[in-house]
């Protein structure tokens, strides 16, 4: 089946549900290029003895990225690193995925409700409405992390996202790249495409019931 055909079969089935559930990074914007540059300087300064650290922490929440990487003796320089995080999404270019602003007004058009569900904080939310002021039009709610009560891979975000909509689970389909994302919408018992943004395809299929590179017809 050649890729046109592929785009046209997920539109069909997606549209069928009552909301899609975007994450932000790797689903909504190709970030994560940019956070790989910014977490391998902070690896490669406290992490030397572990070359390549910043791939494998990939699509990881700072909660978990700290308390693995940077507890105890190192506990002392999160906030340093955090402050450093808080300069670089300031600056950061939010670039969409190919064909996703396209393929989320198809959506809208069909009557969906949809949302961003992402860790991200208001800071950096503040950060991307300033770059896409139109951003907040595109999605009937966005839900950062002061949203929820446990981080992914705890479907407590999609949860939340399904009952802001009241619709059922089962009736969501949620768009994820990472790992602890995919994961999270599996555990909320609603349908998973995965992004081949973050993660190959062969890595991420296991976890989704689509895979897709971009949203492109």
């Amino acid at each position: 089946m050649e890729k046109k055909e592929i785009k046209s079969v997920l539109f069909e089935h997606v549209k069928k549900c009552q909301a899609a559930l975007f994450d932000l990074d790797g689903v909504v914007f190709d970030t994560e290029p940019q956070y790989t540059i910014f977490w391998g300087s902070q690896c490669r300064e406290f992490h030397p003895e572990h070359p390549g650290l910043e791939h494998e922490i990939k699509g990881q929440t700072l909660v978990q990225i700290y308390d693995a990487w940077f507890s105890g003796p190192l506990a002392g320089k999160q906030p340093l690193i955090t402050e450093r995080l808080n300069r670089f999404e300031q600056q950061m270019d939010y670039i969409f995925v190919p064909g996703f602003e396209n393929f989320i007004a198809r959506l809208r058009q069909q009557g969906l409700k949809t949302a961003v569900v992402t860790s991200s904080n208001q800071m950096k939310m503040e950060a991307v409405y300033h770059r896409h002021p139109a951003f907040r039009s595109m999605f009937d709610a966005i839900l950062t992390s002061e949203d929820f009560e446990r981080s992914k891979p705890d479907p407590d975000c999609y949860l939340k996202a399904a009952q802001r909509f009241g619709v059922k689970p089962a009736s969501c389909v949620v768009f994820e790249d990472s790992f602890n994302g995919l994961k999270s919408g599996r555990a909320a018992g609603m349908y998973v495409i995965g992004l081949a943004t973050t993660n190959s395809a062969d890595a991420i299929r296991p976890l989704c019931d689509e895979v897709i590179s971009d949203y492109c017809k």
